[in-house]
């Protein structure tokens, strides 16, 4: 049986001076943390950023905007190529401002990602062991 998918995409890191930039992203997703999927960013060996994100908020965000926080996704669509954004928000610095990076992404690969995880935990079957997580919660302080 298998308990987890991992796949390793290019997308694209918007700034902007230089616009579009290439970055790996590896996604992960495991059965046994059922609602998450960590993405990964790197370029050149380097980690750049993780993110755990919600793994519904991601499958929506390519259909439809989602998310008012740190994180928040939405499709794009430029002629026939469609896109998914991710755009993450940093803490606020002493001065207000907030660290902001906006990522693209092929949206067909990121469903394809998200197709996979389905076939493990299908959407609404979902379940976290109650014990572990509030000895996690506890042991965190």
């Amino acid at each position: 049986m298998i308990t987890s998918v991992r796949r390793t995409l290019v997308m694209q890191l918007v700034t902007e001076t230089t616009g579009r930039l290439p970055v790996t992203a590896h996604l992960a997703y495991r059965a046994d943390d059922p609602f998450a999927v960590t993405v990964t960013f790197g370029h050149d060996g380097l980690v750049l950023a993780r993110w755990r994100l919600d793994r519904e908020m991601l499958a929506e965000g390519i259909e439809r905007p989602v998310g008012e926080g740190d994180v928040r996704i939405s499709p794009r669509a430029t002629g026939v190529w469609r896109e998914v954004r991710l755009e993450f928000f940093g803490a606020p610095s002493p001065d207000g401002d907030r660290q902001h990076a906006m990522v693209l992404g092929w949206a067909p690969a990121v469903l394809s990602f998200l197709d996979e995880t389905h076939r493990i935990v299908p959407p609404g079957e979902e379940t976290v062991a109650l014990d572990g997580f509030l000895a996690e919660v506890i042991a965190g302080g």
